[in-house]
Formats: structure tokens, sequence, C-alpha cells
């Protein structure tokens, strides 16, 4: 509405000094103290019965205008709040600055806290599952429990007792960490005990694997015994002492020969290097057979990664003892867990006292699934081989040794080579100064079918004194002596024709003794070799 008309309605009602009068105070005086907040109806509704007429009568002046002048009044009223508004903001111009910071830091202050609070609430999540997994479970008076044994696997924060072999199964129990630290259980472990199986109330729970609610035995003896056994890291390692002796029947060459040319003692970390269809496997399977034979004592388990479905068949069938396998049909994965479990199987065995034999095929298969399944470092070798990934198989050649303390561990292990892989060269030059005993196998004399293909050159043993009488070491030398002037392809095929005219290893012997030129016999070493 335009100021003179609004001076003609307060002249109208009769409001002094309306002439000089500002608009704003104008429209207080017509329309009362919120004049701008309700429109020109509600003011006519809100005055005085006795201002009716006068409105009335205004409304009949200018019925056409009456739009215009709302929609006027409104882009006025509009305005004046734009210059209130103006007036604020010029007003508080000069605090702006502070009170910016102030909203930043207010804000900041908020997202903190919330950050704080959600910080909290994961970490009171956290501790809320620590302490369930530490919490061993309880066990009412009236539950029915069922027995179960198994291999345990304890990973990063939670046990599995694995009840069907060392892979996961659907059978496999679950273990709080309370109970772990309870009864100082470490990876490896024979537990006997009692599950709690699931209620008719707990079908549909998210629970997948019954929990273990007690502990009966641990590798066969009782839990509280089993606590105060050694680590396997704090025994001390010795040179092998002990001899394994391979040598059964007389038709069995395989075994004779490495008796001579690369004896095994109890401890020895032993390498088969053998090409392709070199016939490793079946002087795995000799070796096998020997040991559970001729030395009843050792707990002999056979480990075979990314191997074939059918030699694990027949491996299974030809070996009287723990046969552990993983086929290549495989992920890498269940490679490196069978071979992880095994060894840890293995050292918790030896803690005991025990004498444990693993035979590994092969080494080369295992680094290969380490450098597909373990987390890249960024250094990379040649043949594309990750740094990281020769550490894992190092370490679990590296656990085989002769214990002081009582006990001995066994690895003998293939490796493959002239595979044209520089990978597998990788790999094998990594392992070729570990070990104390090597048996080359030729690819060449496998060809022309002489087996056992045995390179006796490059096949040997360190320390081989300790496993041997001075008198057979004597002897052995000299023999070495005379396969060493003779090539390789004459000088097996001699060596086996000598052996399959004797039954046994000691008549080989003083065969070799009675028949050997003089100029070729040398007192045997004393000292290291």
């Amino acid at each position: 509405m335009l100021l003179a008309d609004l001076r003609k309605m307060a002249a109208d009602k009769g409001i002094s000094g309306a002439s000089s009068m500002r608009k704003s105070e104008l429209i207080s005086a017509l329309g009362g103290s919120n004049p701008t907040a309700a429109p020109k109806n509600e003011q006519a509704s809100d005055a005085p019965a006795e201002r009716a007429p006068q409105q009335a009568e205004a409304r009949e002046e200018r019925p056409q205008r009456e739009n215009r002048q709302e929609s006027q009044e409104n882009r006025e009223q509009s305005g004046e709040n734009r210059e209130q508004s103006q007036e604020n903001r010029e007003d508080s111009g000069q605090n702006r600055g502070g009170n910016q910071n102030r909203d930043g830091n207010q804000n900041r202050d908020r997202e903190g806290g919330n950050r704080n609070r959600r910080r909290r609430g994961r970490d009171r999540n956290r501790d809320r599952d620590r302490r369930r997994d530490d919490a061993e479970p309880e066990v009412g008076e009236d539950e029915v429990l069922v027995p179960v044994a198994g291999i345990l696997d304890v990973l990063d924060n939670y046990a599995f007792l694995r009840t069907t072999g060392y892979l996961p199964g659907p059978t496999d129990a679950y273990l709080s960490l309370g109970l772990v630290k309870k009864y100082a259980l470490r990876k490896g472990d024979h537990v006997v005990g009692a599950i709690r199986p699931q209620r008719e109330n707990e079908g549909n729970s998210r629970q997948k694997y019954n929990p273990l609610v007690r502990i009966d035995k641990v590798n066969g003896l009782d839990p509280d015994k089993a606590r105060e056994r050694k680590e396997f890291g704090k025994l001390t390692p010795l040179y092998p002492q002990q001899r394994l002796r391979l040598e059964g029947e007389a038709s069995n060459l395989t075994t004779r020969i490495i008796d001579l040319v690369a004896p095994i003692g109890k401890g020895q970390r032993g390498l088969i290097v053998s090409p392709p269809k070199a016939g490793k496997t079946m002087v795995l399977q000799r070796i096998a057979n020997a040991i559970t034979t001729n030395n009843p004592e050792v707990h002999l388990m056979v480990v075979l990664v990314d191997e074939r479905p059918e030699e694990v068949t027949d491996m299974k069938r030809s070996v009287k003892g723990e046969v552990i396998a993983s086929t290549f049909d495989r992920p890498a994965d269940d490679h490196t867990t069978v071979a992880e479990l095994a060894i840890e199987r293995a050292k918790r065995l030896v803690e005991m006292g025990q004498d444990v034999v693993v035979l590994l095929d092969s080494m080369t298969r295992l680094g290969r699934a380490y450098n597909l399944s373990a987390p890249a470092s960024g250094r990379i070798l040649s043949g594309g081989v990750d740094s990281a990934a020769l550490y894992p198989p190092k370490k679990f050649f590296g656990a085989a040794r002769n214990i002081e303390e009582g006990g001995s561990l066994t690895i003998i292990a293939t490796a493959l080579v002239e595979t044209g892989s520089r990978m597998d060269e990788v790999i094998f030059e990594e392992f070729k100064g570990t070990g104390n005993m090597e048996l080359k196998l030729d690819r060449r004399l496998a060809d022309k079918r002489v087996f056992p293909a045995v390179d006796v050159d490059a096949s040997g043993t360190r320390k081989e004194e300790l496993l041997m009488s001075k008198d057979e070491l004597a002897i052995v030398w000299k023999l070495r002596r005379v396969l060493h002037a003779l090539d390789t392809l004459q000088g097996i095929e001699l060596l086996i024709s000598k052996l399959r005219e004797t039954n046994t290893n000691y008549e080989f012997l003083r065969q070799v003794q009675q028949t050997t030129p003089a100029g070729l016999e040398a007192e045997a070493p004393t000292g290291d070799l």
C-alpha cells in the first residue's frame, strides 16, 4: 500500500500526527503490534468493530486495485524485511569473524565428538567381542555333551578343532581363546574333549560350529601336564647322530643305495633334487616304507602339496603312515594351510620327546603356493618370485633338527630342477645350501630306464662320519673313488650290478674292501669335512 493511502486511512481514523509519521509507524498505528505478519483481510478481522465500515468503504473505493495493492504491500514489506536484515548484518559485521570461528570450532568439536563416540562404540564392541571370545563356555548339569577329537588350528582371533583332517570341515569345533590361554594350547596340538551340540531353539542361530566346552587330553597327556612342556624354538639343535637304516629287502636297491651314498639320520634336513619324470615319488615311497619297517618308533608324516589325485591315492595305499595331501585342483591357500598345520603338528610331537619324519613333495610347489597366496611385498625376484614368499617354506624346512633334550624332526623334501621355469630355479637356489643331505636324481639315467637314477657324485650327507662307523666310512670312500673314475651312467650301472649280486650292504662292502686296488685305500677322516 502506498504511503499516501496509509496517511489518508490514518486521517480518516482520527490518528493525530499522521502526516509526519513514517510508513512503519502508520502501519503500527493502523494494524496493531504485528501488522507485517498478518495479511490485510486478517487485519480487518482483528480491528475493532467500529473500524469495519471505514475499511469496507476504503475497499469499495478501490475494488479493482485490491490485488495489485496487496502484491505491492507484500513487496514493500519484504523490502522492509530486507532492510532490517541488512541492518542486522551491518550491526553484526564487526563480529562476523569471531562468530565464524566459533561456529567452525563448534562444528569441528561436534564432528570430533561424533568421531570419538563412534570410535568408543567400536572399541566397546571390540572389547565385548574379545571378552566373549575369551570367556569359557558354561555347561549346565542337564546338558548332553558329545566327545570329539582333532588337531588344533589357532588363527588370529579364534581357534578351531579340525576333526576331519588338516583342512576346514563341517564338523569342526570352535574353541574360545579363554580355553586356549588357560591350558596353554598351541597350534598343532591333538586335543580330546567334548562339545555342546546346538539346542532345538538354537537351530536358526548364526553360530556355525559347536563350541568345545571341555578338554580331557592334550597330545595324550593331562592338560595340566601338557602345559609344562618347553617351546620348540627353545630346544637345543644338534647334528644328526642316530642313523635311520633304510636297508630292507635285497631287491630294494633304492634304499640300499641311499644308505651307501647319502645316509639319513634322525634330525636330518635332506633334499631330493630331481628333474621331472626321474622317479622322485617312487624314491619317497621306498623311503617311507623303509622307515615304517625298520624304525617303528618313528612317527611318519607324508605331506603332498599340489599333487595329482591319483598320486595321493597311491601314496595312501602304499605307505603305512599319516598322509596329508592337498591336490592341485584346490586353491593355493589350502596348500599353505595343510603344510603349516602339518609342520606345527610335527613340532608338538617333538616337544613331547618323539622322533618324527616328514616327507614333503614338493618344496618347489609349496614355494609356488606361497607366491600366490602370500601378501605382496613389492620386491620381486627373478622369475616373478616375491621375496616374502620364500620365507614360509624356509621356515618349514628349517624346523628339521636333532634335539639335545630328546626327540628329533627329520624332513626330507623334494625340489624340482630342469623344468624350464626360472621360478623353480630361484626357489631351488634358495634351499640349495640349507640342507645337510642331498640326493641328486639324473634325468638321463631315467630316460634309459636305469632306476634308481641316482647321481652318486652329486649326492652326499654332511657330517656322515657321525652316522657311519670308521671302518664303514673308509670302505664307502673307496667305493666313491672307484665310481668317480667312471662315467655317471657306467658308475650307477656298476653299482646296481654289484648290489644285485649280494643280499646286504654289509656283504657288498666286504666285497668292495677285498677287490679294491691298494692305491685307492685311504683312512677315514677324523675331523670336519
